[in-house]
């Protein structure tokens, strides 16, 4: 049985050591094939960056900040899970992958404390692959952020889909396939 891959991307309400994730999407693929999994997670707003928050359109996409945005609820709007749950869900969904992802080290220290503070255990596997790392190895050069990445290697980013949990997992899953496709010829 081969490692498993699970491709990763949170919103967050900052860069800083203390960030928190408000968005999380997963997308795991194993010898059972790929399965996707996307949700929202309450954020106290306190000592959240609101440059941040406006980046993934937390106002605009999050159930919470719609609301109190003044914004009507969208469909399946109560795809918020509680701290708890969506520990769980980080566990289950990682265990014992590899965590792929644009700057996965990012991700992973948010759902190490995630895990933790709910009574988890971080259980993927210790080695992250950057698609970031994996672009610029492929091409002998950096080339930049997710969306660089994805033009250079000819990935199209749909509209609306960039800096979004989602979105952003499975363009760095298109990322990987054309670029490992392209190792293995």
């Amino acid at each position: 049985m081969s490692i498993p891959l699970v491709f990763v991307d949170t919103e967050t309400d900052g860069l800083g050591p203390h960030r928190k994730a408000w968005e999380i999407a997963l997308i795991r693929r194993d010898d059972r094939g790929q399965t996707e999994t996307s949700f929202f997670l309450p954020l106290d707003l306190r000592d959240s960056d609101p440059s941040a928050l406006s980046i993934g359109r937390f106002w605009e996409r999050h159930p919470s900040g719609r609301k109190l945005a003044g914004l009507k609820a969208l469909p399946d709007s109560d795809n918020i899970m509680t701290q708890h749950d969506a520990s769980k869900e980080v566990m289950r969904w990682t265990f014992g992958a590899h965590l792929v992802g644009a700057i996965p080290s990012f991700d992973a220290e948010i759902f190490a404390r995630l895990l933790r503070g709910n009574g988890y255990l971080p259980s993927w596997h210790h080695r992250l692959y950057c698609i970031e790392s994996v672009v610029a190895g492929h091409f002998g050069r950096p080339v930049g952020g997710l969306r660089a990445c994805a033009e250079a290697v000819g990935v199209s980013v749909p509209d609306g889909a960039e800096h979004t949990a989602m979105g952003d997992a499975r363009t760095v899953a298109e990322i990987w396939d054309v670029v490992m496709a392209g190792a293995s010829t």
